[in-house]
């Protein structure tokens, strides 16, 4: 009943772009802290992004800063992460996770357990 949905993962070239959306049901995505995960062959799983609940305020780690954008539409119930530049670095099948804490989330944000995960999307980058 309660699930997170991602979408919109695929192949692009380098310097390409790609929107990834992250929708949930059977609980308001907006009173969760969103946070998106990655996790590459071979690697563990990395934090990539967030967005708080109720401030929005959001986070990036640093090797995606100016290129990737977290947003939030509430309407649909859905986060977004629009990446774009894409390196060859990137590809990882990417997740989206949600967090209820009420205070919600700080600097920390990546370090946290998450309540809810989704099945994850995978990104390629190849020319």
């Amino acid at each position: 009943q309660v699930q997170l949905v991602e979408s919109g993962g695929g192949l692009v070239q380098p310097g390409g772009s790609l929107r990834l959306s992250c929708a949930a049901s059977g609980f308001t995505l907006d009173y969760y802290a969103i946070g998106w995960f990655r996790q590459a062959p071979g690697k563990e799983r990395e934090g990539v992004s967030c967005i708080n609940n109720f401030d929005g305020t959001t986070y990036y780690r640093d090797s995606v800063k100016g290129r990737f954008t977290i947003s939030r539409d509430k309407a649909k119930n859905t986060v977004y992460l629009q990446m774009n530049s894409l390196k060859p670095e990137d590809p990882a099948v990417y997740y989206c996770a949600a967090d209820h804490r009420p205070a919600g989330l700080g600097a920390g944000w990546y370090k946290y357990e998450y309540d809810y995960w989704g099945q994850g999307t995978q990104v390629t980058v190849s020319s």
